[in-house]
């Protein structure tokens, strides 16, 4: 699918830390750099030398434009695209809290549009991506979506598009709810008398470590954390503050889920 882009070209909106992660993915896995579109007002160094176009004219109809550029630009940005409508182009959205029938207004009937809502760890390739189409996308769009996003991690379809919210509150900004983990897990060795430097390492590496073992392992995380929970000993007197179902971790992250995807929903509507 992707020799579609390479004989086509790709138009990139926007190369900031998500478009620049995945374009360079797209080069590494050999897609050529002349094929490749970039419009970016402050584009990074590395660009000027990667062989890409950079804020020139783009091909007539180029098999993708991806709109990788922050909600707040997309008002500024849309209109320079809008003549890649009408069904030659697929055009896929990173721009989290944009609906798709914004993309509908600007790009007319008949364009393909696919939503998609990426996260953070794709910068180091480990991310996973959540897509919705319009009704003119067809499953080869679909595929060679997931061929594209597939550079920068694992690829998810969602049955419709109101179930974007709640990817927004889980994935897309749930790495912030696992750094934060992090800092506080450092904190609470810290408290128990750990120099801060290795209160951090272990931190990191526990719950870099962990999240590996749930991604690999066979068993679900209940059955990883039952493994790892002797009766009465030190886990079991932690879970018993962290699972407490008023007081824990359950309560406070359904509260914690709930507002960001309350807010994704306010911001879709503008």
């Amino acid at each position: 699918m992707l020799d579609t882009v390479a004989r086509q070209g790709m138009v990139l909106m926007g190369c900031g830390k998500m478009g620049g992660a995945m374009l360079s993915g797209w080069l590494k896995g050999g897609l050529p750099p002349a094929s490749v579109w970039v419009t970016d007002p402050y584009p990074a160094d590395w660009l000027t030398g990667a062989g890409v176009h950079i804020n020139a004219d783009y091909p007539e109809a180029p098999a993708v434009a991806l709109i990788a550029v922050k909600p707040q630009m997309m008002g500024d940005a849309l209109p320079a695209v809008a003549a890649l409508g009408g069904g030659r182009t697929l055009v896929i959205s990173v721009a989290a809290g944009t609906p798709i029938s914004t993309f509908e207004e600007v790009f007319g009937p008949g364009t393909p549009v696919i939503r998609a809502m990426p996260n953070t760890p794709a910068a180091i390739g480990r991310g996973i991506t959540a897509i919705i189409g319009n009704s003119a996308v067809t499953e080869a769009h679909m595929t060679l979506t997931e061929d594209l996003l597939s550079a920068v991690g694992q690829v998810v379809r969602l049955e419709n598009e109101g179930q974007m919210d709640a990817v927004t509150a889980v994935s897309g900004s749930g790495p912030a709810y696992v750094f934060h983990l992090i800092e506080t897990l450092a904190a609470a060795g810290e408290a128990e008398g750990l120099d801060p430097g290795l209160a951090m390492a272990l931190a990191k590496a526990t719950v870099g470590g962990a999240g590996d073992l749930a991604e690999q392992a066979e068993e679900d995380p209940a059955q990883l954390r039952v493994n790892v929970t002797s009766p009465n000993g030190t886990t079991q007197a932690a879970l018993e503050v962290l699972m407490d179902e008023d007081a824990g971790f359950p309560a406070l992250l359904r509260r914690a889920v709930k507002a960001a995807a309350d807010r994704s929903k306010e911001l879709s509507r503008g």
